[in-house]
């Protein structure tokens, strides 16, 4: 039962960090396309990240000292959990999250929608996203390796909460399209052909990491033996959800974003299309975001006897 409100922690804490670092640097990056359209929805949605992260890290680090302490009592004994921040590399990374979470909620209230708040937001995120590099398995690598594969985990993380939190941004400027949509339409494009160039850096850098991140896990003669063990068959699952949204972003670059750009009078059937694909790809990456938490309480096959 703990375990499955740690995995489920876990997921919030993966959406939350992905929103409060991917979608201000969208904001930022992508200001000059944005800059026409009214953003009422990007301060509420930070804000509402900021709770969801302050509330579920404490909330994971009482669920992991449990798991450890054998009891829920005795995991909310301020001496064990004292022991777990103080002791633990685990610990002390949940209580910096939480910390950064409530730093974060305190920008969002006291800091207008804006570029201070967007910076202020982005750098915030990249902390919460690095940081779940050092409770992952690239912290626990031991040996000559070991700063490799924690860089290479910490760029994996937050290449992959760029993306997502540029997919969120998406998914809201197309769930909503004014009456006069023509200025709306015209930044929508702009956004989308100038997250080409983030995008494409973001998934190279997934690929790049994705496979150093293998290598340690499991070993080059492991990959081929990894439908033998639970976390080699969630990696399964997740490569594949990861290659259906590589799928639907480059229908979206190089078919959809070009012929919504293209088309003056009538674009709505265009922008349907898009929207639909947009979604999918969004919800693709939070089912990701799933797989990943399970992932993370599994004994990669390196590990195993």
């Amino acid at each position: 039962m703990i375990e499955a409100w740690v995995i489920g922690l876990r997921a919030v804490q993966y959406g939350a960090a992905a929103l409060l670092f991917g979608l201000p640097a969208f904001l930022i990056y992508s200001s000059r396309a944005t800059k026409p359209l009214s953003l009422a929805w990007p301060r509420p949605a930070l804000f509402w990240a900021a709770v969801a992260l302050a509330l579920a890290a404490p909330a994971a680090l009482i669920a992991h000292t449990a798991m450890m302490a054998g009891s829920l009592s005795e995991a909310i004994k301020p001496g064990t959990l004292g022991m777990m921040v103080t002791g633990m590399g685990l610990g002390m990374a949940l209580a910096v999250r939480s910390l950064v979470a409530f730093l974060a909620l305190a920008a969002v209230a006291m800091i207008r929608p804006g570029p201070r708040l967007w910076w202020a937001c982005t750098l915030l995120g990249l902390v919460i996203s690095a940081s779940f590099a050092w409770t992952g398995h690239g912290a626990a690598t031991e040996g000559p390796g070991h700063w490799l594969h924690l860089a290479s985990d910490i760029l994996h993380t937050v290449s992959a909460s760029l993306w997502v939190g540029a997919l969120a941004a998406f998914a809201a400027l197309v769930a909503w399209r004014p009456r006069e949509p023509s200025r709306h339409d015209q930044a929508l494009a702009r956004a989308l052909a100038g997250f080409a160039e983030v995008g494409t850096l973001a998934v190279a850098v997934l690929l790049l990491t994705g496979l150093v991140n293998s290598a340690f896990l499991a070993g080059w003669s492991g990959l081929w033996t990894m439908p033998e063990t639970p976390y080699g068959r969630w990696l399964i699952l997740k490569l594949v959800l990861f290659g259906l949204m590589l799928g639907l972003a480059a229908v979206n670059r190089f078919r959809l974003t070009p012929a919504f750009e293209a088309v003056r009078a009538d674009p709505a059937p265009v922008f349907g299309h898009l929207r639909r694909s947009l979604v999918v790809e969004f919800a693709l990456s939070l089912a990701v975001l799933m797989v990943v938490a399970v992932m993370g309480t599994l004994a990669p096959p390196a590990s195993l006897p």
